[in-house]
């Protein structure tokens, strides 16, 4: 396809990158689930890492803070790949309450019932990430994939260790 014919971005100037305009939509949006389950994770081991009490504290509000840190850089790269699809990333709470798979709790916890929550939250994050990489190897992409190998092996290692706490 040459950048006469290749489709637009949103800004009305062609995108040309080997991926039809379909393709780069299906897996933007299955990228901003991505994104809104992330940070529904995000900002609930953030929140445990505050909140956490008990003869675990520092091991826990150690691990929450690791965690939520590594979480914090994958959202840039998550919403950095769709926007280099053509696409906005979501970006108000609003929008990502309409998009996770994630329940977030009502009220406040206490630590194993957090590692709980936190097992999964990792898990739905992984999940997510697969139904994207289907996505994206349908449509040929391998930025994505790349991004999508690396999510669900953190968030499965995560999941792991969190669920020997349980143990």
């Amino acid at each position: 396809m040459s950048s006469k014919n290749a489709p637009l971005s949103e800004h009305g100037f062609p995108i040309d990158i080997g991926m039809s305009a379909n393709e780069r939509e299906a897996v933007s949006t299955k990228l901003s689930q991505l994104l809104a389950d992330s940070y529904t994770l995000y900002l609930m081991t953030h929140n445990f890492h505050w909140n956490v009490t008990g003869p675990m504290f520092s091991t826990l509000h150690q691990m929450f803070m690791d965690q939520y840190t590594e979480q914090w850089e994958a959202l840039d790269e998550i919403a950095e790949r769709i926007r280099a699809l053509g696409h906005y990333a979501p970006g108000t709470y609003a929008e990502y309450a309409r998009l996770t798979t994630i329940k977030e709790p009502e009220s406040l916890l206490n630590a194993e019932q957090m590692i709980e929550m936190l097992v999964k939250g990792n898990e739905a994050v992984a999940k997510t990430a697969r139904a994207t990489f289907e996505q994206a190897e349908s449509a040929n992409d391998q930025p994505t994939l790349d991004l999508l190998t690396q999510r669900m092996d953190i968030h499965e290692k995560n999941a792991w260790m969190l669920r020997s706490l349980l143990q």
